[in-house]
């Protein structure tokens, strides 16, 4: 068992949500089993949380209501934050829609009423709850006259909504409560009222009868934007009576909502006139409930979201204050924006004479745009052209010889029987010693005036030699193995040839019928020639 304060003993969770976790505690020297909600520790190490949950303090202690659940005391120990609230046995309503399916449309009513109830007492006392859903209505079980359990619905939270005020948690996040049930004006970040707790009832008034909430997506954005640009559809089951408050809870304007008084009375005579033993003036009094939803003519306010505007005092500065309108200034003082005389359109007097050169910024911009230009073709002199002339070099001290001149002249020559274009080759200066004073001569410009050019007509190129088909190939598909069965079957062939050659030319089918043997046969054949070519021989001698 975990100590909190000086008088609780956490024993077990009971549940864990959003901002905390919920315990079963005892209290001390008492008999008392109380619930209490830790709240996380990033909301707990935030000293502007802390400070306005004390502030708090007296307002979440003083609000009762049979269908509220009571705050008892707020705990704060080091870095922990918790609410001890009475303890509710039963399960909430968003557990108890996932077991049991959709109430009934009487059943959903009269369920919503009594939440309307509890929102009109702590509409009261100043107190917004602005994250109303099934998970926070807890459904505890009581007993009438007669004994028979019946349903009892309590709202809880209401300390997580007055925390939800502060500075520490909108920093946090955007919007306060949970995207399936904020209203518009939350999701927009607009001014805030009690009409956000009555947007918050239609769509639970809706779930409970349909099983599902009216605007649905993919994501939390999808979502919020439902919520701002669709209408809710009147689902099959739904009575006309219910559906007229439902839709008139889920107005897009906050001003067209009705009070929670309003709506819990309603409610009721909905109620009563969609029932089965419903009177006739039940049910007449069921379809003109619309008349029953006036507005709330004084919306309770959501404390830091609909202050209006200061003006501060003139000469005053507050940085804590609200916003403020500045002052305005006399002629002694700083002036507004003024309107500067007109500048003349020529130079300053004084720079007139100066010529001054283009700004740096318009230099970059040329040279910017001539890369981007396009290359041009130009006359190119043949002195200039390192790849058309040969460099020319002397040595220090020395004077260039008459051969390298003659060797210039004779490429020059050369150059111009190419045929491509004809310059006149210019006469090179006489050789002159390296300190001789030189006379005064006509500066000769670097480059002279083009010729005209001639241009001949290009050739065309020489077709290329017509290639000769190679042949084709007998083995087109490449059968691997192929020129070696074509070597053994001629192999073959020609030792058939050669055995048809030797049957029908020599006495071998002779032998062969005879049954000699061969190898006598062929041995006989052999001494018989040899003994002639002895007798020739020796005749011969």
């Amino acid at each position: 068992m975990r100590p909190v304060g000086s008088k609780y003993l956490l024993e077990e969770v009971l549940g864990r949500g959003a901002t905390g976790t919920v315990w079963r505690a005892q209290v001390r020297d008492e008999d008392g089993v109380v619930a209490i909600k830790v709240l996380k520790e990033e909301l707990a190490s935030d000293p502007d949380i802390v400070m306005r949950f004390l502030r708090e303090r007296a307002v979440l202690v003083r609000l009762r209501h049979p269908h509220i659940v009571r705050v008892r005391d707020l705990v704060v120990e080091g870095d922990l934050l918790a609410l001890v609230m009475d303890l509710v046995d039963g399960p909430d309503l968003h557990r108890y829609l996932r077991d049991n399916g959709p109430f009934s449309p009487v059943g959903a009513a009269l369920l919503t009423a009594a939440v309307a109830d509890a929102l009109a007492a702590s509409h009261a006392d100043g107190v917004v709850h602005r994250d109303l859903k099934p998970a926070n209505v807890l459904l505890a079980t009581t007993y009438g006259e007669d004994g028979s359990p019946r349903m009892h619905p309590m709202l809880t939270d209401f300390g997580i909504a007055r925390l939800a005020d502060s500075p520490g948690i909108t920093r946090t996040h955007e919007f306060v409560g949970t995207p399936a049930y904020v209203a518009p004006e939350s999701a927009q970040g607009k001014p805030q009222t009690s009409a956000v707790d009555l947007y918050g009832a239609g769509i639970l008034l809706y779930e409970l009868v349909t099983g599902r909430a009216p605007f649905r997506g993919d994501n939390a954005l999808e979502v919020l934007h439902a919520h701002l640009s669709q209408e809710p559809v009147r689902p099959g089951n739904v009575p006309e009576p219910l559906w007229t408050v439902i839709e008139r809870c889920l107005r897009k304007n906050p001003e067209e909502r009705p009070s929670a008084e309003n709506l819990a009375r309603a409610l009721r005579v909905a109620a009563a006139g969609i029932g089965v033993h419903a009177t006739p003036a039940e049910a007449e009094a069921a379809l003109g409930v619309a008349a029953l939803l006036g507005p709330d003519l004084a919306p309770t306010t959501v404390p830091g979201s609909a202050d209006p505007t200061q003006v501060l005092p003139a000469h005053r500065y507050d940085p804590n204050g609200a916003t403020g309108v500045l002052p305005i200034a006399t002629a002694s003082g700083a002036d507004g924006t003024r309107v500067l005389p007109p500048v003349p359109d020529g130079p300053p007097q004084g720079q007139a004479d100066q010529q001054q050169g283009p700004h740096p910024w318009q230099s970059q911009l040329s040279a910017a745009r001539q890369r981007g230009e396009q290359t041009e073709l130009q006359y190119l002199d043949p002195e200039q052209d390192p790849l058309r002339r040969r460099p020319r070099r002397q040595p220090g001290g020395q004077p260039q010889g008459r051969g390298r001149q003659d060797q210039y002249q004779q490429g020059q020559g050369q150059y111009q029987q190419q045929g491509q274009q004809q310059y006149a080759p210019q006469q090179p200066s006489q050789p002159q010693p390296r300190y001789q004073q030189q006379p005064q001569q006509q500066v000769q410009p670097r480059y002279q005036q083009p010729q005209p050019q001639r241009y001949e007509p290009q050739r065309p190129p020489e077709p290329e030699p017509r290639r000769e088909p190679r042949p084709r190939s007998a083995n087109p598909m490449k059968i691997p193995g192929l020129g070696c069965l074509k070597g053994c079957l001629t192999t073959i062939l020609v030792l058939i040839v050669i055995f048809v050659v030797v049957w029908y030319t020599t006495p071998l089918p002779e032998w062969v019928d005879s049954g000699q043997n061969l190898w006598d046969t062929t041995t006989g054949w052999i001494s018989t020639a040899w003994d002639k070519v002895n007798e020739v021989t020796g005749s011969g001698n």
